[in-house]
């Protein structure tokens, strides 16, 4: 049977309707987006809140759940999920009511709160390592963890994958030159002033010859990695990779730090758990404390004693390492109920269950309909991707991008009621997520087959 092709003019046409009817339906968000434009660079109280595919912004009622629900009182069944900081639904129970109590109680004090014994020990109990620190985002974690880093092995330079994310770390907003294998600054970041090549060095993921020539000069502070690539599309790891890089990471003295902001939806306890990776360091931000703004970060108690003595011997002020808001009432009071609530083997049991069926269900419309895509899953999140095979770095996921078939499906399925990731097609199941979820996104996509069947 024939690939299907998919004429240019028809993702147009296609595109400029679900446009139109977007416009129509939406007149409160079109509304509050004219007004905004008085008080917000370009209308948005974060910039890149403008870079969904829709034509206008999306201003969001409520959240509850897995139901998103607009100024226009439009329901969508949410498979976003705030890219994953409402990984475990929005405005979960638990969560809210601690919220709630600890709000009538204090919300900063810069000092720990009786519950920091039991957060501690919760950490511990869901993701394995013994020591940990808190920070608002896993932005902030990774940049802290890259000061112990370099200060602990004495070494200055970052090793990353090509196509990696790590939030808004500087060090690591970086490409790869495929030609020369040269570290690039990534031309779309603002305001740089330094030269990333300087200290941070790139390889692509799953090439294990170049990690070990890159680990080999000896002058990588740490390994910062995703389990898998999972900004770039989702591109997992190679069998046997990680066994490989981590014996790597110890023979030449790296730290490896392993970054499951991301892919903690891959099981309880994040992908290192499930696939005992052992890191030196773990960060987990987004959706660690049910969705309110916190990230943690633990490690060996190895590397606990190497960060105590790194400190003793510093000269006293500041570190850079931390936050007056870092680690704060509302937090642990948030992280201590997710902790019980949120990360336990019955919500993974319904997450994965509900994954598989999703996965299975585009897969299976795919192939009938002949198009060259694939889907890529990891746990509870997966990737629709307009490309004939799993890519294995991030080069394989340039060389097929199509992004405007990507704008058209997130449009497609908003207008239908159903909302994926906007900047790549992202879909991730959460404990809230039901049958009738599943149901209205896979009749979402059949229509959007049928639609690009017509010529």
């Amino acid at each position: 049977m024939p690939t299907p092709r998919i004429a240019p003019a028809r993702i147009r046409a296609l595109q400029h309707a679900e446009r139109e009817h977007f416009l129509a339906t939406h007149p409160a968000s079109l509304a509050l987006g004219e007004a905004a434009q008085q008080h917000y660079l370009f209308g948005v109280p974060l910039h890149w809140m403008r870079d969904w595919p829709s034509p206008a912004s999306l201003f969001v009622r409520q959240a509850r759940g897995v139901t998103l629900t607009c100024a226009d009182g439009l329901d969508y069944a949410d498979f976003c999920l705030g890219d994953t900081g409402a990984m475990f639904g929005h405005s979960p129970g638990a969560v809210a009511q601690a919220i709630a109590r600890q709000a009538a109680q204090g919300l900063t004090c810069m000092l720990p709160t009786t519950l920091a014994p039991a957060v501690g020990a919760g950490l511990q109990r869901v993701f394995g390592l013994p020591m940990w620190q808190l920070a608002l985002s896993a932005s902030d974690a990774n940049r802290f963890v890259l000061r112990w880093a370099r200060a602990v092995t004495g070494r200055p330079t970052l090793l990353v994958f090509d196509g990696c994310y790590h939030g808004a770390v500087d060090d690591t907003l970086v490409d790869l030159d495929p030609a020369s294998g040269a570290t690039l600054p990534r031309p779309s970041v603002l305001g740089q002033v330094h030269n990333h090549a300087d200290f941070t060095r790139v390889v692509p993921f799953n090439d294990l010859p170049v990690l070990e020539a890159a680990l080999a000069r000896r002058d990588v502070a740490c390994l910062l990695a995703e389990p898998a690539l999972t900004n770039f599309g989702l591109v997992p790891p190679a069998p046997g990779f990680w066994d490989a890089a981590r014996a790597l990471c110890r023979e030449h003295g790296s730290l490896f730090v392993c970054d499951e902001t991301h892919t903690v939806s891959t099981a309880l306890g994040g992908y290192a758990q499930a696939h005992g990776l052992e890191p030196d360091v773990l960060v987990v931000g987004k959706a660690v404390a049910g969705g309110l703004p916190c990230a943690v970060y633990g490690f060996t108690l190895d590397m606990a004693t190497r960060m105590a003595a790194a400190k003793a011997t510093a000269p006293e002020g500041h570190s850079g390492i931390g936050t007056t808001l870092s680690g704060n009432a509302l937090t642990l009071a948030a992280l201590d109920a997710a902790l019980e609530h949120l990360h336990t083997q019955a919500n993974y049991d319904h997450m994965l269950a509900l994954a598989e069926q999703l996965e299975q269900g585009l897969a299976s419309r795919i192939a009938r309909a002949g198009m060259p895509w694939t889907v890529t899953r990891l746990g509870a999140r997966m990737e629709l991707q307009f490309m004939p095979h799993t890519p294995r770095n991030a080069q394989d996921v340039r060389e097929h991008a199509q992004t405007e078939m990507e704008a058209l499906t997130h449009l497609y399925m908003l207008n239908r009621g159903v909302l994926l990731t906007p900047f790549h097609s992202m879909l991730l199941v959460s404990p809230e997520t039901g049958a009738q979820d599943i149901a209205r996104l896979l009749a979402g996509f059949d229509k959007l087959l049928a639609e690009l069947a017509t010529n």
